[in-house]
């Protein structure tokens, strides 16, 4: 049996398939209603919108079997994933990627197999829609069309489903989007005793930028510093919009002497990106920096408001300080 092997991006596309928040979740008229179609079309026993997570496949939708999951080491669409096209298996026993396969040799015991990879918005394929037959059999180009339109639906629907996670402005996570990635961050810094830091950005004169330039120049400040976020932080770290001015970034696996150094790295890019451009102003920001402490800070909430505290104190502070300077 050969295991399916891992896509380049395998960390973006994980962050953007739990940014979904879609897994675990019950099943969904308007994915089951995919499948039933599918499975009615194409005269198959099942068909199924499969997700592939780091260590599993879970079923969003199933018809014709009992699944919720199974090892992605042994799935199919683990497979797929990895083409940018429809892979067809027409018999599995004469495959020698899946002749010995736990899932060829016993139930459901599949001889064909066609998956089609869902693409969502930045590119990654998060999972496939797929058929599955117990007799060996092929798909006609209509039939491989006709797929791969069914494909289609079921990207629409998880594009759907992003647009409620994702911040339409900036293109980063929302409020909603952020807690759920942070959430399961955080979950995993304590199971393995990791470190991992909060940052609670609130942009410094924006209402003046907006008073002064007009709204369509202070959406422009906001996207510029999403980017400035993405280009500081790491694939692996967790970055959002909560809305307004106010930004965060959860920083995982990293003590507070590197957290440190990546609020020098942002400094240093976001004055680069001033330089860039002159636009009458300067993207300025106030920040808090709050370490997790497992014993404090129970929900991501928690540790939200500490981050929001202490920004908040820092922002008082500058503007005490151009307070006095004014004076003087």
């Amino acid at each position: 049996m050969q295991e399916p092997s891992y896509p380049e991006n395998e960390s973006i596309r994980i962050e953007t398939l739990r940014s979904l928040n879609i897994l675990d979740t019950p099943s969904e008229e308007r994915f089951d209603r995919l499948t039933r179609l599918a499975k009615r079309l194409f005269a198959v026993p099942i068909a199924m919108v499969s997700l592939i997570d780091s260590n599993r496949q879970w079923f969003k939708s199933c018809v014709g079997a009992d699944f919720k999951e199974t090892p992605r080491n042994i799935s199919f669409c683990g497979h797929a994933i990895l083409g940018n096209d429809i892979l067809v298996i027409p018999d599995a026993t004469l495959d020698e990627r899946f002749h010995d396969n736990p899932l060829v040799t016993d139930e459901p015991k599949i001889r064909f197999y066609a998956g089609v990879p869902l693409v969502v918005a930045d590119s990654s394929k998060v999972g496939t829609l797929c058929l599955i037959d117990q007799q060996p059999r092929t798909l006609s180009d209509d039939e491989q069309e006709l797929l791969r339109d069914l494909g289609h639906l079921a990207e629409q629907e998880l594009a759907a489903i992003r647009l409620a996670t994702i911040d339409e402005l900036t293109q980063i996570s929302n409020r909603r989007g952020f807690k759920s990635l942070a959430t399961h961050a955080l979950n995993l810094c304590k199971r393995m005793n990791k470190p991992a830091s909060l940052f609670f950005f609130d942009l410094d004169l924006f209402k003046e930028i907006n008073d002064r330039y007009g709204h369509a120049e202070g959406d422009r400040a906001l996207i510029g510093f999403s980017k400035i976020l993405q280009e500081t932080f790491r694939e692996s770290d967790v970055i959002g919009r909560l809305g307004g001015d106010e930004f965060v970034a959860l920083l995982t696996n990293a003590d507070l002497k590197e957290s440190q150094l990546i609020l020098h790295r942002l400094d240093q890019i976001r004055e680069t990106f001033n330089k860039q451009e002159a636009r009458g102003y300067d993207i300025l920001c106030s920040v808090g920096t709050i370490e997790f402490d497992v014993n404090r800070h129970q929900s991501v909430d928690d540790l939200l408001q500490d981050g929001d505290r202490l920004m908040y104190k820092q922002k008082q502070a500058k503007r005490t300080k151009a307070s006095v300077s004014k004076d003087l």
